[in-house]
């Protein structure tokens, strides 16, 4: 994890539980390799952070992480981006009287989440993380019941909430400098 470690060498001083938490969250993870690389990557790209997002796919490379995997991490931030902008909005209206939002079609393209390139258990855990980031609520528990359903071990689901909220925090606060 050498471009995590210069990453985390440059988070500033008032971010030391950042620095320790990015560490402990890559190193003590009940994730398997694809899911935990996949998730950190995904993550990363949804801070909007260049510097976060590029150590931590260096390191994914690095840590062996296939390309399928990649591309699927890649994917998961992207649909994430529409999709929690979308269905939080549908959320936050749901109580609006004679607002019918929810039950209007989306009619937004989502295939790739119904096809990933990997494991489709591992595609629905990024969107997860990638939600909880994104704050929307639906998009959490959506996710969450899939990838429970597929029989991800809940205690993976919040080693991945983990990991996206450190990268998160990591993300802002190398933005302070």
């Amino acid at each position: 994890m050498k471009a995590i470690e210069e990453l985390r060498q440059r988070l500033p001083d008032h971010s030391k539980d950042i620095k320790l938490n990015l560490q402990s969250v890559l190193t003590q993870s009940k994730l398997p390799l694809a899911r935990l690389w996949g998730t950190a990557v995904a993550c990363a790209i949804a801070t909007r952070n260049a510097e976060v997002r590029d150590a931590v796919i260096a390191d994914a490379q690095e840590a062996g992480l296939a390309e399928d995997v990649l591309d699927d991490a890649r994917a998961a931030a992207s649909l994430m981006g529409m999709n929690n902008v979308y269905y939080r909005f549908r959320h936050f209206m749901e109580d609006v009287e004679g607002a019918d939002y929810g039950t209007m079609p989306a009619r937004l393209r989502m295939n790739r989440i119904a096809r990933p390139k990997g494991e489709k258990v591992d595609f629905e855990l990024f969107c997860l993380a990638v939600s909880a980031i994104n704050g929307c609520e639906m998009c959490v528990r959506s996710h969450e019941a899939v990838v429970v359903k597929g029989e991800v071990p809940r205690e993976e689901v919040h080693d991945a909430v983990r990991l996206a909220a450190t990268l998160q925090a990591a993300a802002i606060a190398l933005e302070q400098g």
